[in-house]
């Protein structure tokens, strides 16, 4: 069976430096093992029978034939759940397998067992499910009415999973100049090139091991251990080769249909979804609805934000309630606005269950909060971002939570930055094909071809909120190896392409200087580490592993007193006084003793905000980016091609450079994404287009040149002032993109993405 291993970095390199990753070499050669790349002796492959229908009810399920197919070694239902056939990330209201109803197409039904994974899947489709097709309810809004009906039924709040409210200010202000607008967002998917995919091995002690790719082993866990009937002992997950997440693997997928099958079998199962059945099998972001009014003085100063934001959660409640949480408590944007009055929904629907995906809710307001910002400088004959620059949010602004930012906020900075980039060169004469839209499908020669700049700047939360519980834990252990000290680092924190790995070894060598660290495979062998989400990890579990390693050089002080040193620190490889002067070799110190610690590190408590006004320290950190895009649009035939992206972002402390560019690079990528191309397209609760060949994502040739400046200003409530850096990119690229259409069209554009019968008036 393929296993994790410890990667051990002789790389040097600590915080602030950019040393390659320790499975770089691996992956770029193909040689990295996924969790697709799992295999035991012995094993068993898993399908899931899902229900084709949006809405039915289940009448009746016959396996019979399904049974009688050579090599099925078990074909499963609800019936054979061996704990609670119900699960939830945040509420637990999605069942294991359906029961009497399914709530959206691609709901699993039934789960099988074959020696080959064909044999698995013909015999899923020889099980017969009776459905009694009901109209599925589809439109969000409509979802909220009192005479729609309820899907689930005994909730509280009807369709309606949450329901937020921001109360700032005024009730009723007056201003000068007002502007509206309604705003909607499609449906993004995360679209991550390794689909979902593990393996289950049933272990003797009447237990199972999960060699997964997620985000969060012990959240996992945790609702495995509900379903199985098993306690936390008895069910170990072992983190596996993660072919990006963005999100959409924080929610399970097949972890528990795979432990299902492999406890009633006594073999390992292995299960790989195609890339359609992912489509089905993860959440998605929450396509969105929202109306916006804005009012300002004549001069420019916001003097009020209006705003109802309806997001689209799908048939479960996944992470609804906290999206809807972000989307309300950061949209008024990074701005200084007396009075705020916002509704944010989050609504139960039969389309597909939406949940996580970078930006968290934060992308959706920001589309439109600036695109209210773009029609607010026109009706005041303003320049858009002279409007943003003089509203811009700094250090001592109180957010519309009554919530005050006492971290550096250089939203003007940021703005100015971008502004003042050098402009890409204006075409002239004949151009290349390939520098045009449309590319080189030869549909223009620069007929018709116009070009636009725009501007978009956004607020995103770092880390978890409004009261939860959020820390991380870490192990690190020092000892002599060989001759050499080394330090071997242990947590639970989901790699998933960031960069964490290298990371958690930049600050053990920083923090306890040692060059040879080891880091030690993820898995619930250890305290939790939360989730690889919310740009949190640096923070969270990067302040975890300095607190574990602080405590280490405190152990190895000890020792270095008990001979005789009086030393006060680490350096090098050796242990020094507080001048830097060299008292002993680390090796010589340790000797045969290991110094090991184990910290549960959390950071400043955020608190719940009040459910009638919003009011409350929601959020522990707040970062900013701003871009410039540059487009040239074919306005005859709708086709866009984005010339430029620049960007600015502030991220407290520039951990690892070159990882940080990486990911304001695929950030914005993302943002480009939503703006001009991604959508799932779903039609009275059906997908229709489960596939890469229909459901677009930029590739290299889509991606254009960035400028990117990043700012370090220090956030002095963070380790080594960091922020996260992952998701702000997200958020602003989209606006700004969509902004500089309408500048080259004169297009109104309220929708996401655009298409070219946007831009045409088709």
């Amino acid at each position: 069976m393929t296993t994790t291993q410890p990667l051990v970095s002789n790389i040097t390199g600590g915080v602030g430096d950019s040393p390659l990753r320790p499975d770089g070499a691996q992956k770029t050669r193909g040689e990295f093992a996924y969790s697709s790349d799992l295999w035991a002796d012995d094993m068993l492959w898993g399908a899931t029978l899902r229900s084709p229908h949006p809405y039915a009810r289940i009448t009746g399920v016959d396996i019979t034939e399904a049974l009688k197919v050579p090599g099925v070694h078990a074909v499963l239902t609800h019936e054979d759940v061996p704990g609670d056939n119900i699960y939830g990330l945040e509420h637990p209201d999605q069942p294991v397998l359906a029961v009497d109803v399914v709530r959206y197409q691609g709901e699993p039904v039934a789960i099988v067992a074959a020696d080959h994974p064909e044999t698995a899947r013909r015999a899923a489709d020889r099980i017969a499910v009776d459905y009694e097709v009901l109209t599925p309810v589809t439109d969000a809004e409509a979802a909220m009415r009192p005479d729609s009906p309820v899907l689930h039924p005994g909730h509280e709040g009807g369709n309606v999973v949450r329901h937020a409210p921001i109360r700032f200010g005024e009730e009723n202000p007056v201003a000068d100049v007002v502007v509206t607008g309604e705003y909607t967002v499609g449906m993004q998917d995360q679209a991550f090139l390794g689909p979902e995919s593990g393996l289950a091995v049933p272990a003797e002690d009447g237990g199972v091991d999960l060699y997964i790719a997620t985000q969060w082993l012990h959240a996992d866990q945790r609702q495995l251990t509900g379903a199985l009937g098993l306690g936390e002992d008895k069910v170990r997950l072992h983190l596996a080769g993660v072919g990006g997440a963005f999100g959409a693997r924080e929610d399970l997928s097949m972890q528990i249909h795979a432990c299902m099958l492999a406890l009633h079998t006594r073999k390992p199962v292995k299960i790989v979804y195609g890339r359609e059945e992912s489509f089905f099998g993860h959440v998605h972001r929450h396509p969105a609805l929202m109306r916006y009014e804005h009012g300002a003085t004549r001069d420019g100063d916001l003097v009020y934000v209006k705003a109802e934001i309806i997001l689209d959660g799908g048939a479960y409640a996944s992470t609804t309630a906290a999206v809807t949480g972000n989307a309300v408590t950061l949209g008024a944007g990074p701005y200084r606005v007396p009075n705020v009055h916002v509704d944010g929904y989050g609504v139960y629907t039969n389309n597909p269950p939406c949940g996580a995906m970078r930006g968290f809710g934060a992308v959706q307001a920001c589309f439109a909060y600036e695109s209210q910002m773009d029609k607010l400088a026109e009706a005041l004959g303003m320049d858009p971002v002279d409007l943003r620059i003089r509203n811009a949010a700094e250090r001592g602004t109180t957010m519309p939570t009554g919530q005050v930012i006492d971290a550096p906020a250089p939203v003007a900075e940021l703005l100015e930055r971008v502004r003042a980039k050098p402009m890409p060169a204006e075409p002239t004469g004949q151009r290349d094909l390939r520098e045009l839209p449309g590319g080189v499908s030869n549909t223009t020669h620069g007929e018709g071809v116009v070009r636009g700049v725009g501007y978009g700047v956004g607020i995103k939360n770092v880390g978890f909120s409004e009261g939860f519980d959020d820390y991380s834990t870490a192990r690190v252990r020092l000892e002599v190896i060989a001759g050499e000290p080394v330090v071997s680092v242990h947590t639970a924190a989901a790699e998933v392409g960031q960069g964490l790995v290298t990371l958690k070894a930049q600050i053990a060598r920083t923090e306890l200087g040692v060059q040879r660290v080891q880091i030690q495979p993820s898995n619930t062998f250890v305290g939790s580490a939360g989730s690889s989400s919310a740009s949190r990890q640096s923070y969270v579990t990067g302040g975890a592993v300095r607190a574990a390693c602080e405590e280490v050089r405190s152990g190895v002080l000890e020792l270095a007193a008990a001979r005789g040193i009086a030393a006060t620190g680490l350096a090098g490889g050796k242990v020094v006084s507080a001048t830097n002067e060299v008292l002993a070799d680390l090796v010589d110190v340790l000797g045969d003793e290991v110094v090991e610690r184990t910290v549960e590190w959390r950071h400043r408590p955020t608190h719940p905000i009040d459910p009638v006004t919003g009011q409350g320290f929601a959020h522990v950190q707040h970062a900013f980016a701003a871009h410039r895009a540059v487009v040239d649009v074919d306005v005859e035939l709708g086709l866009v091609r984005v010339v430029e992206l620049a960007c600015a972002q502030d991220v407290g402390k520039a951990m690892n450079p070159d990882a940080v560019l990486g990911q304001i690079q695929g950030g914005s990528a993302q943002g480009l994404g939503l703006a001009v191309m991604e959508e799932i397209q779903v039609v009275d609760g059906k997908v229709r287009n489960p596939s890469f060949t229909d459901y677009l994502i930029p590739t290299v040739l889509d991606m254009p040149p960035m400028e990117i400046d990043v700012l370090e200003r220090a956030d002095p409530h963070a380790p080594y002032g960091l922020r996260g850096v992952g998701e702000p990119p997200t958020l602003s690229s989209t606006p700004a993109i969509v902004a500089a259409i309408r500048a080259a069209t004169g297009m109104a554009l309220s929708r996401v993405p655009v298409r070219p019968e946007h831009i045409v008036g088709a």
